[in-house]
């Protein structure tokens, strides 16, 4: 198990791609803390972690709120003693044009998108720093790679967040902190399905143009996400690795 006995935080982690990053890192042995802005989707995650026979603890969280991340790590670190992984899963997007989209709905994609991970970040560092080790790692999406027609700002929320994860993992390599980013292409899940809206077609569309002829599934990304979070990956940081069937190859 790569993770036995470590402890990692997972927000967004009561459905979709955090809660099976949630269930994977726990079947790699670690003991989890089940964040997301639902309490009873974050209960019912750390629920099944806990039938596995690992630990876990579900807290409600808002990303936003600098002061709600802080409780986080407090409540994981009263919990179970420290956090050896962040993994940063919380996202919101609305696509439209970016001509006909307003600023409520660029606040509120920047917001959870971006400060989100900011938040933390903010939050988890000073213990990561205290104890000279840490695993961070954010998703972001090929839309921050490569840019997404009818998700603008989304994009550049998400291409902040690769930017913004490359220069803290300089500023903390030192402490023996690793910080990555798993970008994920198009995802089989109910945010993908209420982004694409009633379209059958835009899935199909995209599976034809994925070299690997399919969506992924949230068990795809995760894979991804136990490799940086563990011991396996200590000698890489600062690095993006696009999760997507080769539909983007940069």
């Amino acid at each position: 198990m790569k993770l036995k006995d470590k402890v990692a935080v997972v927000t967004g982690a009561g459905q979709g791609i955090g809660r099976a990053i949630a269930l994977e890192l726990a079947s790699e042995g670690a003991k989890v803390c089940v964040a997301d802005l639902n309490p009873d989707t974050a209960k019912k995650t750390a629920e099944e972690i806990k039938s596995m026979g690992q630990e876990a603890i579900a807290v409600k969280v808002d990303v936003t709120d600098l002061a709600q991340c802080d409780k986080m790590i407090k409540d994981t670190v009263a919990a179970f003693g420290c956090v050896d992984v962040l993994v940063n899963n919380v996202g919101w997007d609305k696509m439209e044009l970016f001509i006909n989209s307003d600023p409520a709905t660029w606040e509120k994609v920047i917001a959870i998108n971006l400060r989100g991970p900011i938040n933390c970040f903010k939050a988890v560092l000073p213990s990561m720093i205290e104890r000279k080790y840490g695993r961070i790692v954010s998703i972001s999406s090929d839309a921050g790679r490569v840019g997404s027609s009818g998700e603008a700002v989304y994009s550049g929320a998400k291409g902040g967040v690769i930017a913004f994860s490359k220069t803290v993992a300089r500023e903390v390599a030192r402490y023996g902190i690793t910080v990555n980013c798993v970008a994920p292409g198009p995802t089989d899940t109910a945010f993908f399905a209420a982004v694409a809206g009633d379209n059958p077609a835009i899935a199909e569309g995209l599976k034809k143009a994925i070299p690997l002829r399919r969506l992924a599934q949230p068990e795809d990304i995760a894979g991804a996400v136990a490799f940086f979070s563990s011991d396996k990956a200590s000698y890489v940081t600062g690095q993006v690795l696009s999760v997507s069937g080769g539909l983007n190859m940069v």
